[in-house]
């Protein structure tokens, strides 16, 4: 099987579905636990909330590794996953930005420095607006590589969530 690149079609308003292919840096040490999410705070998650943090390519991992101390580590791992999701909010769409910060505030504000300081992140504010529209995650624009993308879930593999399975080559796509 060849890994399918991702792809997002229509949806209702800002809402899209996406399948495919999905990477995923974590510490190799944890590796067996990277389907579990996220273990800390992140841009679009407190340390209590559920997250899985994806890229659309290696590119994307890379990028994204640039906000997290920088390139390669020793023991980080890049994982391979297919996804099926619907009902994913794109804020790469310049009317969904634009409602998003009317509504809840600035999804790409700097957050870390906040939510070290016990602040409430306006990105934070952001996830629940887009969660209490029904969305079960989001696209994120790569701000440190335009025109590269990230998918974070609010939920997976649960009933009615988006389906990750870890990539198998060989092994069929999921439908």
């Amino acid at each position: 099987m060849a890994i399918d690149e991702p792809v997002v079609t229509g949806g209702a308003g800002f809402l899209r579905n996406i399948s495919g292919t999905f990477f995923r840096a974590v510490d190799a040490a944890h590796a067996n636990a990277a389907l579990s999410g996220s273990r800390r705070a992140g841009r679009y998650s407190a340390p209590d909330q559920p997250a899985l943090y994806l890229s659309a390519s290696p590119d994307g991992v890379a990028a994204a590794m640039i906000a997290h101390g920088g390139g390669a580590a020793p023991t980080r791992a890049v994982l391979a996953f297919q996804v099926m999701a619907t009902d994913v909010f794109d804020l790469r769409e310049e009317a969904a930005i634009a409602a998003v910060r009317a509504a809840a505030g600035d999804p790409f504000a700097g957050w870390q420095e906040q939510a070290a300081m016990g602040d409430e992140p306006p990105s934070w504010r952001v996830r629940a607006w887009i969660e209490a529209r029904g969305a079960n995650g989001l696209i994120d624009p790569s701000r440190k590589a335009p025109g590269l993308w990230h998918l974070v879930l609010f939920r997976w593999n649960v009933p009615g969530a988006p389906v990750v399975v870890p990539y198998l080559p060989g092994e069929p796509s999921l439908p």
